[in-house]
């Protein structure tokens, strides 16, 4: 269904009297939910248990795109920073940037989780430990009054420091639920230098001070499938991928894993204990590769150097029967993506989650 622009704007920034609560009925999967007042669309999906995808929730990654199909709603933000003119013009909208205005039918293509979506949930909580990884990069693991609703792995948390930071920012869960301490959650949480809650984290000993946590928000999760899987992350990207590979090896490694890591130099590596134990428990079905990208000439590195995507070449791999998972930079990401369909992999199998910080958002939110 293809609007002029006048139509388009009539839809999209139209005011009427009524406030709500309105109905969105999705297709194809038939589902539908009501949409509360003061609510935009992704939120009251995801509050229904619906496996909406998304991944930053605040109009960046484009993620939550779907197609408007009848109704009339209000953006809360201009769409055409994520989306193109043809999309806006085929009614494709972001689902967190939006408010109804009317009961409303959307299209959009949700995969199923393997088991029921938890509906977020905040919860107080006790920063018990924090530590550095590398000279950017802590694990700060949470200490919770009572327990978050089950999350899966490859999900993220969003956290605030009531009194302090009331702004929440998001952070991926650093384990796979059955590998974590019980009432405990953990994070890898890289320094930003315009970040207001990494630079507070990284500042001073936080041990003790209260935080609350809400989650568990994301669909960046394990599709069953006995696909080879192909894995690349930066930074603190190892968290979710993490928390996947844990899951894989819980359950016995029934496809083939390769896991390219991406770092700076060789005090930029963490996690290797972990990767070592893993690889151990893959029975030959686990490869770990890491990768430096500015480590000194002359140094005693004998592994790759580069870029990660330097080494995503189908000759090495089998590229065009995987299944990606990508995490880190929007750059590195974007980059995979690029080298990974130009390989022959299948866009539909190919999931991935960007860190976005304040200089990827649009203007006056972060």
């Amino acid at each position: 269904m293809r609007r002029t622009r006048e139509e388009r704007s009539a839809v999209v920034f139209g005011f009427f009297a009524r406030k709500g609560p309105f109905k969105a009925s999705v297709a194809p999967c038939g589902a539908s939910f009501e949409v509360r007042a003061g609510d935009n669309l992704l939120k009251a999906a995801l509050d229904n248990g619906l496996p909406w995808p998304h991944n930053c929730r605040v109009g960046s990654c484009g993620q939550c795109r779907c197609r408007l199909k009848s109704g009339k709603i209000k953006a809360l933000n201009d769409f055409s920073y994520v989306l193109s003119g043809e999309e806006m013009d085929d009614g494709v909208i972001l689902a967190c940037q939006t408010s109804l205005r009317s009961d409303v039918e959307i299209e959009v293509v949700m995969d199923q989780p393997p088991t029921q979506l938890s509906q977020p949930k905040t919860v107080a909580g006790t920063i018990a430990d924090m530590h550095a990884l590398t000279h950017d990069i802590l694990e700060v693991r949470i200490q919770l009054d009572e327990p978050l609703p089950p999350y899966l792995a490859g999900q993220y948390a969003e956290l605030t420091v009531p009194g302090v930071i009331e702004k929440p920012r998001s952070y991926s869960f650093a384990a796979a639920p059955d590998a974590e301490q019980p009432g405990q959650v953990r994070f890898f949480i890289r320094h930003v230098p315009e970040g207001e809650m990494t630079t507070w984290l990284h500042a001073a000993d936080r041990r003790g001070q209260r935080v609350s946590v809400t989650g568990p928000y994301g669909s960046f999760w394990l599709r069953e499938s006995p696909a080879p899987m192909i894995c690349v992350a930066g930074g603190s990207g190892m968290a979710p991928i993490k928390a996947l590979l844990e899951q894989v090896s819980q359950q016995g490694f029934q496809r083939k894993v390769t896991y390219v890591f991406g770092a700076r130099t060789q005090e930029d590596l963490y996690c290797l204990d972990e990767m070592h134990a893993i690889k151990a428990r893959g029975n030959g079905h686990f490869n770990f590769i890491p990768v430096l990208s500015r480590e000194p000439d002359g140094s005693d590195w004998p592994g790759l150097r580069g870029n990660c995507t330097d080494i995503l070449s189908p000759e090495a791999f089998d590229l065009p029967n995987s299944h990606a998972y990508l995490c880190g930079p929007p750059g590195m990401v974007d980059a995979a993506i690029a080298c990974l369909t130009k390989a022959g992999v299948c866009e539909a199998h190919i999931f991935y989650d960007k860190f976005l910080d304040a200089s990827h958002t649009p203007s006056g939110r972060n």
